[in-house]
């Protein structure tokens, strides 16, 4: 579960803009006084920034927004806001920002802090296991659907790059982080952004940012597995699927860890199990228990969220989409995602 390195990214915000009148707190970590320009310099500070350049930062800030939520829902609604929050501001503050890709990076990371403060509370609320949604393969066919290896979409899912730092079992570990702690450490281990930027969004000293993301690298290598080669996850997922089809409860037990666990997530909206399984015995007994009570279920071998998994369908209509964590023979945390709302990305017809 180690993190990318990300290209470069802008400047920091806090000299991104020139001196003007008070602002909103979002804004104001933005602004810094300059001595006066002259007329001509002036001019071409001030220009008003290309929409094309606005507009290409979506890519960016959605990957941003979908690490530090594990909702691509929430991140398009956290990246919907900061757009908001820039085109709601006069032309002349525009103006004056000097990077706009600075500005629009500060303000998402402070509204995705919001949101994951407030998010804890919801989840309490939550029926059974909550699960980060899971993501699909822009260039797999699906459901009828294929999107071409140079084709762009606004679909949000096809926005995300799906890498290491999109994998299942370390969005998951993210869960249990701080929301401090998890922006620190997405912005710098992820996005490269020093802690000095850092700590304008989270309202801390760089010295506090940095002890921050060091607990929270702390706890990711604390759960993190042996890398297991690619080609050995994708069979041993195929193996899982052609004993779960033959129903054949002893090469499940087989491929399971002795203690592996199944976590699910219905949301309260579709029926599941409310609490995780453990045990391969127990999870094996499960899974025949399900296949024989949804009959018609076919099992498709898929990527999610850049690792090979399995989407049950019934009816043409993906029902569930599993996410694993593999050792080099043996599946050790099964999550399912079952919440008809988090399978959007896969039900849905893509945008163009």
């Amino acid at each position: 579960m180690s993190t990318p390195s990300e290209p470069a990214h802008a400047p920091t915000e806090s000299a991104c803009v020139r001196s003007e009148p008070a602002r909103a707190p979002t804004e104001s970590a933005c602004v810094r006084s300059e001595p006066a320009r002259a007329p001509a310099e002036s001019a071409r500070v001030r220009s008003e920034p290309a929409p094309s350049v606005i507009a290409g930062e979506r890519r960016r800030l959605i990957n941003l927004a979908y690490r530090l939520l594990g909702s691509l829902a929430e991140a398009e609604d956290a990246v919907q806001e900061t757009y908001a929050r820039w085109y709601a501001m006069p032309r002349r503050r525009q103006e004056a920002v000097e990077s706009p890709a600075a500005w629009l990076t500060t303000v998402a990371g402070r509204i995705c802090l919001d949101v994951l403060g407030s998010a804890r509370v919801r989840r309490e609320a939550y029926v059974g296991a909550w699960i980060p949604e899971p993501l699909p393969d822009r260039t797999e066919w699906f459901s009828g659907r294929a999107v071409g290896a140079g084709a762009e979409s606004a679909d949000p899912a096809d926005q995300i790059t799906l890498d290491e730092s999109v994998d299942m079992a370390f969005l998951v570990v993210l869960e249990a982080m701080t929301p401090a702690e998890r922006v620190a450490f997405i912005l710098h281990d992820v996005f490269r952004y020093p802690f000095a930027e850092i700590a304008e969004i989270v309202d801390r000293t760089p010295a506090a940012c940095r002890q921050l993301a060091s607990s929270a690298r702390r706890r990711v290598r604390a759960a993190q597995a042996p890398a297991v080669p690619a080609a050995g996850q994708t069979g041993l997922v195929r193996r899982f699927k052609e004993a779960w089809e033959a129903r054949d409860i002893g090469a499940l037990v087989g491929l399971l860890d002795p203690d592996a666990t199944m976590t699910a997530d219905g949301g309260g909206l579709v029926g599941t199990v409310l609490r995780p399984v453990r045990g391969g015995d127990r999870i094996a007994q499960y899974l025949i228990h399900i296949a024989d009570k949804a009959p018609g279920l076919t099992l498709l071998e898929r990527t999610v969220n850049g690792r090979p998994g399995l989407v049950a369908q019934h009816a043409g209509v993906p029902v569930t989409v599993a996410a694993f964590s593999l050792t080099t023979d043996r599946v050790t945390h099964i999550w399912a995602v079952r919440n008809p709302e988090k399978l959007r990305p896969w039900t849905e017809p893509r945008q163009s």
